[in-house]
């Protein structure tokens, strides 16, 4: 070895008691690869946590991948293996070839802690350079809290990158970050959305799994770029004031042999007995969630994106997986929790954890759970007993809602109840209403393909839903090609089906999600009071009849009101009586069955005059056109009425 091999650890006591009590927060930094100068002599010092190992080398085109050239050292104290390799440039692959308990070679695995990657099917990790991107977003950063609060407009456009436009001239290959920062996020910001989301971006060797089975959990996909070019495109997002969310995933990982499983020759980072570590419904293995170093190794894999990268918030992917030991499992299956019960208590310890960490070390940056059961206070802060997440998506309201607008407009008065029953529990959590990628694909076509009728009434009820929808309590997540009703279901393989919007009635549901995205943002009544009771009032919820329901969304003043009636039949309803709090001119500011949307036009010319009628409760009325399949939001003209 030479001198700078020897030169001694760079990882000190500190560092080592801290990876050991898996409390480190900076490990992502120290373990790894990463670029370094030891007494005077630039190189690269490896790190690896593999306790059990007989032994470990570094491996790679610099050593003709022999293992027997660069051993490493083991620190006892954490079970982390370590060398500094002098004269080596970033940009090498490399690998670790462990020798497990048996002393037998294990297949050359990538680095847990990577950063940088191979293009699949090569999965070597790779040496990356140190960050040249100059960060310009510092006056993003210390307001994004505001942008991500609960009182905030948060409208969400959830991007596959792989298959949102391909680059046609160069035989459909993908974008690049810097590319996507040049196209998507000004489209994005165009449509008035807030917040762009993207399905996983971590490194992973298959494309069909749209990312969700990861292999490099700190690693942005070469798939798009380099580290820099991603930074690059987390600041062009900030430039343009859209918050960056990223699909995260610490559910579960493949048992592909170059990553975590079997990593050290044990059961490292997974449960050694199935019935805890085989998740049947995607054929992976589930993290260890009671292993200090495992938690702790996810903990900063969920930093590095939010501190290294200026991401806002991680949407965390399959979180009832995680909660539920019998989770797609028969009796026999799975084994109880210490009380016998089924709930996955080292998992619940975890994610209190990761949410109350983020919360402390990434100011004002959002979390929010894909959790689809009943599970309480999800998005409740874990010193009153929740899981401490910002938000939860609510499943129920999507499905309960799809259902109902897939029905024959004759059947549906028998259904009302699926629109109204999600104010039963809308205000328990801060919810996000997700209209998402696994609605549409797998045969479950896309949104207009769910709707009945002729193509005009599909149209026309996809704009109905859409209205209803931006009206509803809850923040808004819409997936790629929804804001122009693409027709066919989503294809990972290609890219949206753009030409469409050569075609009106594309055109104008692509204008109508515009224009909700500008007055949900300007109206306050529409989001301010999103997670309280305060902030929602039934005018008429039972009217399953003529399948029409009515409603104020309500802000911090008494000015601020937004009526919202939606009529779910193709049949217009003249002189249709709706109740209002007060007096005064009501400005029609959403039609959704407008000519510009691709509607018929009818309406109530823009406004409408109310009348010292009382009904439904309320002191005046006012008497509408209601267009079929449409849906209506006025505001009151005297924003200083009472």
């Amino acid at each position: 070895m030479s001198a700078g091999e020897k030169s001694g650890s760079w990882l000190g006591p500190v560092d080592r008691y801290l990876l050991a009590e898996g409390t480190h927060l900076s490990a992502y930094a120290k373990l790894g690869a990463h670029p370094m100068t030891r007494a005077g002599v630039t190189g690269v010092g490896f790190a690896v946590w593999a306790p059990n190992a007989r032994a470990v080398s570094v491996v790679g085109s610099f050593n003709d991948w022999d293992g027997r050239r660069h051993a490493m050292s083991f620190l006892p104290d954490c079970g982390v293996w370590e060398l500094f390799l002098p004269g080596l440039a970033p940009g090498q692959p490399y690998k670790f070839e462990l020798h497990g308990p048996d002393g037998a070679r294990l297949p050359l695995k990538s680095d847990p802690f990577g950063t940088e990657a191979e293009l699949r099917p090569a999965n070597a990790s790779v040496i990356t350079a140190p960050s040249v991107h100059g960060w310009a977003d510092g006056d993003w950063l210390r307001r994004r809290r505001a942008v991500n609060a609960p009182d905030a407009p948060i409208s969400i456009y959830e991007v596959h990158l792989g298959s949102w436009r391909r680059v046609a001239a160069e035989g459909g290959r993908f974008p690049s970050y810097r590319e996507l920062a040049d196209t998507l996020v000004p489209y994005v910001a165009d449509l008035g959305f807030t917040h762009l989301e993207l399905m996983p971006i971590a490194e992973h060797p298959f494309d069909g799994s749209w990312g969700y089975q990861p292999i490099g959990l700190c690693a942005p996909t070469r798939r798009f770029g380099s580290p820099d070019d991603f930074r690059y495109f987390v600041e062009a997002c900030h430039g343009a004031g859209l918050a960056l969310w990223l699909d995260w995933v610490p559910s579960h990982f493949p048992a592909d042999a170059h990553g975590l499983a079997d990593f050290d020759g044990t059961h490292l980072y997974e449960h050694a007995d199935r019935r805890q570590g085989y998740q049947p419904d995607w054929n992976t293995l589930v993290f260890n969630f009671g292993r200090k170093e495992v938690g702790n190794y996810l903990v900063n894999c969920a930093l590095s994106w939010l501190k290294e990268y200026h991401v806002d918030g991680l949407r965390f992917d399959a979180v009832a997986s995680m909660l539920y030991l019998d989770y797609s499992r028969r009796p026999g299956e799975w084994i109880p929790n210490r009380f016998g019960g089924r709930e996955n208590l080292e998992a619940i310890a975890f994610l209190r954890r990761v949410n109350d960490v983020i919360a402390a070390a990434a100011p004002g940056a959002a979390t929010a759970a894909e959790e689809s059961t009943a599970w309480p206070m999800v998005s409740r802060p874990t010193h009153l007993g929740g899981l401490g997440f910002g938000y939860k998506w609510n499943m129920g309201w999507m499905h309960d809602t799809l259902g109902y607008l897939a029905l024959d407009p004759i059947h549906r008065q028998f259904h009302h109840q699926a629109l109204t029953f999600g104010l039963e529990y809308a205000f328990s959590e801060n919810f996000i209403l997700p209209l998402s990628h696994d609605e549409v694909v797998y045969g479950k076509r896309s949104l207009l393909g769910k709707m009945p009728g002729d193509r005009w009434q599909r149209f026309a009820n996809l704009r109905a839903y859409f209205g209803f929808m931006w009206g509803h309590p809850g923040k808004k997540l819409l997936f790629m090609g929804g804001e122009f009703a693409q027709t066919g279901e989503w294809n990972f393989e290609g890219e949206l089906t753009w030409s469409e919007l050569a075609e009106p009635e594309h055109r104008g549901v692509q204008s109508l999600v515009r224009d909700l995205n500008r007055l949900y943002r300007q109206e306050r009544s529409l989001h301010v009071l999103d997670g309280s009771p305060d902030g929602f009032q039934w005018v008429d919820a039972t009217d399953p009849h003529q399948s029409v329901l009515s409603f104020l969304r309500k802000g911090i003043t008494p000015a601020e009101r937004t009526l919202i009636v939606a009529n779910f039949t193709p049949v217009p309803r003249l002189g249709y009586r709706v109740g209002v709090p007060c007096a005064g001119d009501w400005i029609e500011r959403i039609n959704t069955d407008a000519r510009e949307y691709g509607g018929g036009g009818l309406g109530n010319a823009g406004r409408a005059q109310s009348e010292a009628v009382p009904w439904h409760g309320f002191p005046c009325s006012l008497a509408l056109t209601l267009p079929p399949l449409a849906t209506l939001m006025l505001t009151p003209s005297d924003l200083s009425a009472g």
